[in-house]
């Protein structure tokens, strides 16, 4: 959700661009400015949808937003290993646990095969 500042800045500043599958908005400035190094460009930005963190750029978007690209990536250029956005699960109950986790079976696995603990040599 956005808040009223930049829905005001959006609508007095920004051209809209384009909106992806998910319905995410994308603006741009209608002014160039100057940044660092004396570079003139179109400053860019993107409306999230409620809730969403930024990581929820899809790939043929991310390169306009970050200036790599001149136009959003058409859908069909899209590459076969550039898969859907997932949430970061992190801290959740569907996040990644590795086998031997104590978070995965609630208990601790034995260690196997060749491995002998340290202990420090008592002073003779």
């Amino acid at each position: 959700m956005t808040h009223i500042g930049t829905r005001l800045h959006t609508r007095l500043h920004g051209r809209f661009v384009g909106k992806d599958a998910d319905g995410r908005c994308y603006y741009e400035s209608k002014q160039p400015t100057r940044i660092g190094g004396g570079v003139v460009r179109h400053e860019r930005w993107v409306i999230y949808l409620k809730g969403e963190d930024p990581s929820a750029v899809p790939a043929e978007w991310w390169g306009w937003l970050h200036h790599t690209l001149d136009a959003p990536l058409p859908q069909e250029e899209r590459k076969p290993w550039q898969l859907p956005h997932q949430p970061n699960m992190t801290g959740t109950s569907a996040a990644y646990r590795p086998q031997g986790s104590l978070y995965e079976s609630g208990e601790h696995l034995s260690a196997t095969g060749g491995y002998e603990s340290w202990s420090p040599k008592e002073k003779e």
